[in-house]
């Protein structure tokens, strides 16, 4: 599986290529929302962990845009926050976000979260037309 990471702090973009690379999956990295938004256009991955307060654009920005273009809409993406607070949660709106994970998210959660959408692909995100 093929999987963009998105991370503005440069030491959690290597510790979760890290992890998702462990689980045998593929890595691109970006930096920023803008940069994820460019990337995901470019490649097309299966899935898309996307962290939400970054500079430039915020993950939640940049899921908006991916869901609304036609060749990246069904593409998941699971929000990644610090913040941990329900108001957060109910912030991010399941219109733009699959999944949810609060940092530091364990190697155990990153790696089931990948799992599921993987088991959920030929059903729900199937991209072909």
């Amino acid at each position: 599986m093929k999987i963009l990471v998105v991370d503005d702090n440069k030491e959690n973009l290597k510790l979760l290529n890290i992890i998702v690379e462990s689980g045998g999956h593929i890595t691109i990295l970006a930096r920023d929302g803008e940069e994820a938004v460019e990337t995901a256009k470019r490649e097309i991955p299966d899935l898309i962990l996307m962290d939400i307060r970054m500079p430039k654009m915020d993950g939640i920005e940049a899921a908006k845009i991916l869901k609304s273009e036609q060749s990246t809409a069904k593409i998941p993406i699971i929000a990644l926050t610090a913040y941990a607070m329900i108001e957060e949660e109910e912030k991010l709106g399941k219109e733009w976000f699959d999944g949810y994970l609060t940092k530091p998210a364990g190697v155990k959660d990153i790696l089931e979260v990948i799992d599921e959408i993987t088991q959920q692909k030929g059903e729900r995100y199937d991209t072909t037309d």
